[in-house]
């Protein structure tokens, strides 16, 4: 048998049932969904940029992800529906900041230049 693989069903129940009962208490599906929306670098770098811009317009956006307009209201269509931004319109400009401290915490925490991204493939 592999070494990776359990002989027994279950080892320690109380371990087991402790953790069970926490993620119950959790959205666990919003949450994945939060971070397969993080997944993807566009969206990535659009929480960058608006964490260094108060609020930027959907054209500035789309020149900063290298996307065009309409690929970029996308992204960021995605990035509200999670109320992650939120946006003003002025006009026939549209304007996004993020709305969300915990995210901007996050995606600067991922940027620190102590942190070491490792990647794969």
């Amino acid at each position: 048998m592999s070494e990776a693989i359990c002989d027994i069903r279950c080892f320690d129940s109380e371990k087991v049932e402790t953790v069970q009962a926490e993620l119950a208490a959790h959205n666990t599906f919003a949450i994945s969904q939060l971070f397969k929306v993080l997944s993807d670098e566009r969206r990535f770098k659009i929480l960058y940029a608006l964490t260094k811009q108060e609020q930027l317009c959907v054209c500035d956006l789309a020149l900063i992800i290298g996307a065009s307009v309409a690929t970029t209201s996308h992204h960021l269509r995605a990035l509200s529906k999670l109320s992650i931004l939120t946006h003003e319109k002025v006009g026939k400009m549209v304007y996004y900041q993020l709305d969300n401290p915990v995210i901007e915490q996050l995606v600067l925490d991922a940027v620190a230049p102590e942190k070491e991204v490792v990647t794969y493939g």
